[in-house]
């Protein structure tokens, strides 16, 4: 397919903000990658997250720990692909290029895939954010609509009653089914996958067995299938939760766009850098918290603007692009609560079921 191209401007915003981060981190003389607090998060939630599951499958708690334990693990699972993984698949965990990519191999242990999870966040995502028809992260369909240009369906009218759901089923349609899927019709929605070498197809089905080794087989064969069952299921469902709300609320809120190209240019109206700032919003950026456990993704227009840029920087450069698009009239759209992002996310969802 052909993809759309973005506007291109003389006076771009884009360079500007470039130019202004760039000066930053030469006046604090920083580097723009992790640092030592992100690399003690990260092992404070692997050596947890190694602890919860060797207790879970080896000692075999007591019905409401294995209960509470399972939720831990979920929250874990979700941490950690926020936290270490995300960062090291964009390059911006470590300045040593093995170090990112042992970050991004996380999620193959946990039943992902690394050269898919490029592909779709990384390559398409990023580029075309919120452009329906090629960013599969809002390609709910026929389940949800997230974007008034989808067809529209009757059970849509109840989309922001059973979105918990959906949301809650994503990390065992991912690992089990969505993967699967791009791996056979070697595209993701519209664009073609690049071509795997070797190495890629032998990480894809040597990890998707460990995988299933880890955490079905062997969980079954010491606690039996019941037991198993339960817990995998909760574990699943809050991973999965935690990571679509996170994600979600970056983009599909009530004040973000869902631009098209142009029928007869295909170009985009904006320039690269103002449509990640129309497509994308922030929540709860005072709440250290919040952005601990969520690796900073709560500053996901920082994220979108830089994404080689480690989430420990956001808080820094927040004020420098808040204080550009003042200067050039662009909107930074931005939530001060979570539950402010929820609600507006809920809205967004019976507008598009009803709309």
């Amino acid at each position: 397919m052909v993809t759309p191209k973005f506007t291109t401007s003389a006076n771009s915003f884009h360079a500007e903000l470039k130019k202004r981060i760039n000066n930053y981190f030469e006046e604090v003389g920083k580097s723009t990658t992790g640092n030592y607090d992100l690399f003690i998060k990260a092992v404070i939630l692997m050596v947890a997250f190694v602890f919860v599951y060797t207790h879970l499958v080896f000692f075999t708690p007591a019905p409401v720990w294995g209960i509470l334990e399972s939720v831990l693990l979920g929250g874990l699972v979700a941490a950690i692909g926020f936290n270490v993984m995300h960062d090291g698949a964009h390059g911006s965990f470590s300045k040593y290029k093995w170090v990112n990519q042992l970050a991004a191999f996380s999620l193959n242990i946990l039943g992902g895939n690394s050269f898919m999870w490029n592909m779709k966040h990384n390559v398409i995502h990023h580029a075309y954010t919120n452009v329906d028809g090629l960013d599969d992260d809002i390609d709910i369909q026929p389940w949800m609509r997230m974007s008034s240009t989808q067809k529209k369906y009757r059970l849509h009218k109840y989309q922001h009653l059973y979105f918990w759901l959906l949301y809650s089923l994503l990390y065992l349609f991912w690992i089990f089914m969505l993967d699967y899927q791009k791996y056979f019709k070697g595209k993701i929605g519209a664009m073609p996958l690049k071509n795997m070498s070797i190495g890629d197809h032998l990480v894809f089905w040597g990890f998707k067995v460990l995988h299933l080794f880890l955490f079905v087989g062997l969980p079954i064969y010491m606690v039996g299938f019941k037991y198993w069952a339960i817990s995998f299921f909760i574990f699943t469902c809050v991973a999965g939760f935690v990571l679509s709300m996170v994600f979600q609320l970056a983009h599909t809120v009530e004040h973000t766009a869902f631009p098209l190209p142009d029928e007869k240019t295909n170009k985009l109206e904006d320039e690269w850098a103002v449509h990640q700032l129309k497509t994308t919003a922030n929540f709860a950026t005072n709440n250290k918290v919040v952005s601990w456990l969520v690796g900073g993704l709560n500053f996901q227009v920082e994220h979108h603007l830089f994404p080689k840029i480690s989430h420990v920087h956001y808080p820094a450069i927040s004020r420098i692009i808040k204080q550009a698009c003042q200067e050039y009239g662009i909107p930074y759209i931005e939530y001060p609560k979570t539950r402010y992002a929820v609600a507006s996310h809920v809205a967004f969802l019976k507008q598009m079921g009803r709309s």
